[in-house]
């Protein structure tokens, strides 16, 4: 009698499925977007298995997801009756559409709260932040009020010459667990995202039984967020060297002792200040960092050489000119150095020489008007270099949350967290080799509902990290 033997892998995917699984996810989904009894899974383990596909780690695109789960044991990761075919092509397209329809915002709002207050994570802390995606090919849309447009703007990736579509995500500090996602348009700017954001929290954040912070860099503080909604909001975020009383506190702060200067860890020093602005009573903390001095001491550097070799260029010119009167010739001179930061003439010196109408050999009597040429010697303000590196060295964070809810110290930390967090899910994101291939997603309305599915699978990801941890 000849016994048939299948192997069938899980692999860490029995891990992921089991979070899923004890997350209630297909479940919360199938509750909220209904499925057709003839097909063969639900929209609800149809996202699923696109998670568990990117959570993969494998260079399976979507478009080859039934091969991806051609080994694997489905009635473990799913249920019995699943199989590899009903994970096509066209299935996770009518899934992705039917979430767009139902609102990916929404769905994933309603899923991570869900999660939120069955995990207990704590959302005290809430980083906000945004990435771009970077497409091609052309996409098909319903241009209605809830699609984005794909189109080129500022690319953070470097690409300027593809379009894309921009990324919202507000993670909380306990574990990294994202609680916001949305799609915007490809043009969006952050300032804009952020003031929409803004308004949204306000209310949910003031209702809520324990404080609720909003972190995020300096395109949050703007003055028009401010007076839209982020005044309700205790925040914390980089004060923009745009605004003209970040570089003179910045000054302020460098003319203190350093004895008067706290120390926040071996690389780190702040000096606080109580002020108000925009209308808001905030503290600023100046912070110095090593990292930041050694990366302006090279930029400076390279500043420093651009423009000695620039004025070089410039006096080399200079030498050939001929001036009528000496005035000239140092008026001539000064230009050279009138933008120049790091550098300045430490002498000039004027020479003058007899120009003769006539070719040849000048006699006597020949007619002759005087001209003067000029060369300087150049000389590197020092002083000026040291202030423009310490000055780099700093960064202001800014915060509206009272010192007794917050230590100074804590706010600092707070805010450099967000590496950790929300900076950490996006290259999490972007690592993802799933989604390296989408090109069956030809429709804007796909392109958003895969994107909700990526934070998902962030948070997923993020859940079961720290519940190992």
């Amino acid at each position: 009698m000849s016994v048939h033997t299948q192997v069938e892998r899980l692999d860490h995917l029995g891990v992921i499925a089991g979070v899923i699984q004890d997350l209630g996810l297909v479940e919360f989904i199938d509750n909220r977007i209904p499925g057709d009894s003839r097909e063969g899974i639900s929209c609800g383990e149809a996202v699923a298995g696109m998670i568990i596909n990117g959570l993969g780690f494998s260079d399976c695109p979507l478009t080859l997801t039934p091969q991806f789960f051609e080994n694997k044991a489905l009635s473990k990761l799913f249920r019995p009756g699943v199989n590899a075919e009903n994970f096509n092509r066209f299935k996770l397209g009518r899934a992705l559409d039917d979430c767009h329809a139902y609102g990916c915002d929404l769905l994933f709002a309603e899923a991570s709260v869900q999660i939120c207050q069955k995990e207990a994570i704590d959302t005290k802390f809430n980083s906000l932040d945004t990435t771009a995606f970077a497409l091609t090919g052309e996409y098909e849309s319903d241009s209605d009020e809830h699609t984005i447009e794909i189109t080129h703007g500022y690319s953070k990736d470097h690409r300027p010459d593809l379009k894309q579509v921009v990324l919202e995500i507000m993670c909380s500090h306990d574990g990294g667990i994202p609680v916001v996602s949305k799609a915007w348009n490809g043009n969006a700017s952050d300032t804009k995202i952020f003031r929409e954001r803004a308004k949204a929290l306000a209310d949910s954040f003031k209702a809520a039984e324990t404080p609720r912070y909003l972190i995020a860099d300096s395109k949050l503080y703007d003055k028009q967020t401010i007076e839209q909604g982020l005044c309700l909001i205790p925040f914390i975020a980089r004060i923009p060297g745009t605004i003209m009383l970040e570089n003179t506190t910045i000054e302020s702060a460098l003319q203190k002792p350093m004895k008067e200067w706290t120390l926040l860890d071996e690389k780190h020093r702040f000096y606080t200040f109580n002020l108000q602005h925009y209308g808001l009573q905030q503290r600023w903390m100046v912070v110095h960092s090593q990292e930041r001095q050694n990366k302006a001491e090279n930029m400076v550097e390279v500043r420093c050489k651009k423009e000695r070799e620039k004025i070089e260029k410039a006096l080399k010119t200079l030498s050939a000119e001929e001036f009528s009167c000496p005035h000239d010739a140092k008026g001539a001179l000064k230009r050279c150095f009138s933008k120049s930061k790091f550098y300045e003439v430490l002498e000039g010196t004027i020479e003058e020489e007899k120009k003769y109408e006539s070719k040849g050999r000048p006699k006597q009597e020949s007619l002759y008007k005087l001209v003067y040429r000029i060369t300087g010697i150049v000389q590197e303000c020092q002083a000026v270099r040291e202030e423009a590196i310490i000055q780099s060295s700093c960064f202001i964070v800014g915060t509206t949350i009272p010192q007794k809810e917050l230590s100074d110290a804590e706010v600092i930390l707070a805010y450099k967290n967000q590496n950790n967090t929300v900076e950490r899910g996006f290259r999490f994101l972007k690592d993802l080799l799933m989604f390296t291939s989408s090109l069956f997603v030809k429709k804007t309305e796909r392109i958003m509902g895969l994107l909700m599915v990526m934070t998902l699978a962030l948070l997923i990801y993020s859940n079961s990290t720290k519940a190992a941890s």
